[in-house]
């Protein structure tokens, strides 16, 4: 990788993010398409964000992908943020112009295609199971709204916050969406009468944590879909015990990562070349 004074820096903020696969993918795009780029992971804790946002501006870097657990409150240190970030309540891409940031949302667009290449599902009409309530299942349960999906069931660690995003879905979007207690019997009973299971909490990132759902409740007509994207996690891993459809986050990054490549440098990603690299590190 040639690195001079005018190439252009692009990154990943988030904390933890040594995990991240981003940096091989986006590098090999720049690589393969000629651009003088760099893309580099930089842990940002919890309290110095604005701090990491400032540095942007100031250092002149042109872009970067936003990760757990800044996607909600990086908002308010933007210039701009566009309709469906707005829509959302979460950022998790943004482009410098000279100094003015602009976020966006490219978790939607990776999700759902993901979805339906994946899982071969069209999520119009489906109901869906989602576990977490922070800036990853906001995206993917505003796509899933806005895609016509039949009913949203969420759950949280915190209740108050699985109930906030559930009434505002279903206000700014008209889709049923509703909040459970997690690991009520309720909720078991939901999961039964669903047709999609999501994952979106970070449980499943780290060897020790437990199976973020009963292996009991993933019945034949379900489809399992976990964000993780950086090992197969337990709940992987009892799906295909049980001969259940599913797929991790890894195709989500992929196709996110592809649009902010886009709207970084206004060029086609090479989706292919990006595919290769992350899978040299599966």
């Amino acid at each position: 990788m040639r690195i001079v004074g005018d190439t252009k820096i692009f990154g990943v903020i988030g904390y933890p993010i040594t995990h991240s696969l981003s940096p091989a993918m986006h590098n090999a795009a720049f690589n393969h398409m000629n651009i003088d780029a760099a893309y580099v992971a930089i842990e940002v804790k919890p309290g110095g964000l604005k701090e990491a946002i400032e540095a942007v501006r100031g250092l002149g870097i042109s872009g970067i992908n936003v990760t757990i657990p800044h996607k909600e409150n990086v908002r308010r240190h933007l210039s701009s943020v566009d309709r469906e970030a707005k829509l959302i309540g979460a950022v998790n891409t943004i482009v410098n112009k000279n100094g003015s940031l602009h976020g966006y949302n490219t978790d939607c667009y990776g999700f759902i295609r993901s979805l339906k290449e994946d899982l071969k599902l069209n999520p119009k009409g489906k109901n869906v199971f989602i576990i977490g309530a922070g800036g990853a299942a906001k995206a993917v349960a505003y796509s899933l709204a806005l895609n016509k999906a039949g009913r949203i069931t969420l759950t949280d660690e915190i209740d108050d916050k699985a109930a906030e995003l559930a009434c505002d879905i279903e206000l700014k979007t008209g889709c049923e969406c509703f909040a459970l207690q997690m690991g009520s019997i309720a909720a078991w009973d939901i999961i039964l009468n669903s047709d999609l299971l999501i994952n979106a909490s970070p449980c499943g990132m780290r060897d020790k944590d437990p199976v973020v759902v009963n292996p009991a409740l993933l019945h034949k007509g379900l489809r399992v879909f976990d964000l993780v994207y950086n090992r197969d996690t337990k709940l992987l891993k009892a799906c295909r015990r049980k001969g259940i459809n599913s797929t991790g986050g890894l195709n989500m990054l992929l196709y996110q990562g592809a649009r902010a490549f886009e709207l970084w440098t206004g060029k086609r990603p090479p989706v292919g070349v990006m595919k290769k690299a992350l899978g040299k590190l599966k």
